[in-house]
């Protein structure tokens, strides 16, 4: 089903031809994010993310944007602590012009010293918003409680300090060094031909060369007893993240840890969500989730509580995590999480962008794709010791993390501190 080509220059080219598809989805990814940064350029990813859509040698950026959404596109970008991807999903018959564009903002962009200040001004504005949004602060938090004094606990955005450094010459070192072709995945998925692709690819991009980078700061980090950070602030609501160190990207319990994350706060039918919300009304929103990186992971359930009822949610959140590591799980609940797991991965991969995404981030990571069949034999391998195996081994509370943002009192703390510590 997949097509893979790779250039003289070892740029990586993965796709799925569709042929029934209106659509065509196109995303370049360059391994490189947040955890490659040092504290002196800390949210150059970012930052260069930014700057890539104001114009390249062939297109301004007002070519860019009406290029691609004057046709009914979408074009945008992320930065993660692994990855950096531009992506857009075109009308098929459109796709070879948002390839150039794509193409030549990521390879060849201007970075402009005007262009910069404009960018810097709107990402120290994206910053003092983040900080501003206590459900999304607390999370900053979490990750620096679990990443002590390592680039994957510090702002992807970076600090005031730094992104006021940031130079032209800086970003430009850095353009150098992470997007060559070798660090280099393009994902292409719809209707289009992916020999034709290759060969434009190839046209435009051979002469493109690598260049020596550094390394992604490796973490070494071993937690042996809880860890909380509080901060004040009025709000509404009290913002809860409760955090454990979990499994790297590639580890062989991966999926069983997807498992347990369906049941414990992946859905409506949650153990957390009819737990805490439905059966006690002390939550609107909770959720867990789960990050995985190249060398390290984290398990987080995150929830927004009644002021009054802080300390009785997180105590309540504990004992459902306690039970569960502790307590059978059930066949049927077994199975209800493990089908949620696979229909989801299914209807998603139905979607041309999604499907990009997937083998984009599939390649870019591990130089290989996870088949749809790979994915379902080891799922469907998986049974509820499985998973109760994995939150043992995870849900350790000296190994618990949280953060907490909001309106906190002194007698909240205290009991906070004597639930966990």
């Amino acid at each position: 089903m997949y097509k893979k080509s790779i250039l003289s220059n070892n740029l990586r080219v993965i796709s799925n031809e569709l042929k029934g598809r209106e659509s065509v989805a196109i995303g370049i990814w360059a391994g490189v994010g947040g955890r490659f940064e040092d504290e002196s350029i800390k949210g150059a990813a970012h930052f260069l993310e930014h700057v890539l859509f104001r114009g390249s040698l062939k297109y301004s950026c007002n070519n860019i944007k009406a290029s691609i959404e004057g046709v009914g596109g979408t074009l945008n970008a992320f930065t993660g602590e692994e990855q950096t991807c531009y992506y857009a999903k075109v009308p098929a018959k459109h796709f070879e012009t948002t390839l150039d564009i794509l193409s030549d903002m990521v390879f060849f962009p201007l970075i402009q010293k005007n262009d910069l200040e404009r960018e810097r001004s709107i990402i120290l504005e994206e910053i003092k918003m983040y900080k501003d949004l206590p459900q999304y602060y607390v999370l900053e938090l979490l990750d620096a409680l679990v990443w002590p004094d390592h680039p994957l606990g510090q702002s992807l955005a970076g600090s005031a300090a730094t992104v006021g450094d940031m130079s032209q010459a800086g970003l430009r070192k850095f353009h150098r060094q992470y997007y060559a072709p070798d660090n280099v995945v393009i994902s292409l998925c719809g209707n289009f031909v992916h020999d034709e692709a290759v060969a434009y690819l190839g046209d435009k991009l051979g002469n493109f060369r690598s260049t020596e980078r550094p390394l992604a700061v490796p973490f070494k980090g071993a937690q042996t007893k809880p860890r909380i950070k509080f901060h004040r602030k009025q709000t509404e609501q009290m913002h809860v993240a409760l955090g454990f160190p979990a499994l790297k990207a590639d580890h062989q319990d991966i999926y069983a840890l997807a498992i347990l994350n369906i049941l414990l706060g992946g859905n409506m039918s949650s153990r957390l969500f009819d737990e805490v919300r439905e059966k006690r009304g002390l939550a609107y929103s909770i959720y867990s989730s789960v990050k995985s990186y190249d060398d390290t992971g984290l398990f987080m359930v995150k929830a927004g509580v009644d002021n009054k009822k802080l300390v009785e949610a997180v105590e309540l959140v504990l004992k459902v995590l306690r039970h569960l590591k502790r307590g059978a799980i059930k066949e049927d609940e077994f199975i209800r999480a493990r089908e949620y797991f696979l229909g989801q991965f299914v209807l998603g991969l139905e979607d041309t962008m999604e499907h990009m995404m997937w083998i984009g981030e599939s390649m870019i990571e591990r130089d290989r794709i996870r088949t749809l069949g790979e994915v379902v034999y080891r799922v469907n391998a998986l049974t509820p010791d499985d998973i109760q195996r994995v939150a043992g081994d995870i849900l350790k509370e000296r190994r618990l993390n949280l953060s907490v943002v909001g309106a906190l009192k002194e007698d909240q703390e205290a009991a906070l501190r004597a639930l966990i510590e």
